[in-house]
């Protein structure tokens, strides 16, 4: 099973996304919009305080009738953020992602965000590797 360092290496689009916490969330709609994401990572002075989500937005602002072009992101992020590190496993991450019903996942290296992971990725990486695991098998049935 790969790193998550390793599933980070082959995305197409390794550039850690983000937004400063005094910025309107109205901005980070607009970025989530143009870059086709579901989460930002919330940084201030180069470290990780936070994370945006499409959910924050429609718990938070939306069905509390809050203004997106007035609202800071600081006031409706998630600051509680789970990470990983480099070295995780795609399996390690899964599964504190499923326990934990988050559906993206900062990966962390000496306090520098190195790269933003969906649920949809490791999704995706898990299946490559059963599929994977699958053809080995077959082949080794038949010889």
């Amino acid at each position: 099973m790969k790193t998550l360092q390793q599933l980070i290496d082959s995305k197409k689009h390794k550039e850690v996304i983000s937004i400063a916490p005094n910025r309107p969330v109205f901005d980070a709609l607009v970025i989530l919009a143009e870059y086709k994401i579901g989460a930002l990572a919330v940084m201030e002075d180069g470290k990780l305080v936070g994370i945006f989500s499409e959910r924050d937005y429609a718990r938070e602002v939306v069905l509390q009738g809050r203004s997106s072009k007035t609202t800071q992101i600081s006031e409706v992020m998630t600051h509680k953020v789970l990470s990983g590190k480099p070295d995780d496993t795609v399996d390690y991450a899964m599964s504190l992602m499923s326990e934990n019903r988050i559906r993206h996942f900062p990966v962390v290296d000496e306090e520098k965000v190195v790269g933003m992971l969906s649920i949809g990725d490791l999704v995706m990486e898990t299946m490559a590797y059963q599929k994977d695991l699958i053809r080995q098998l077959e082949s080794y049935i038949k010889s």
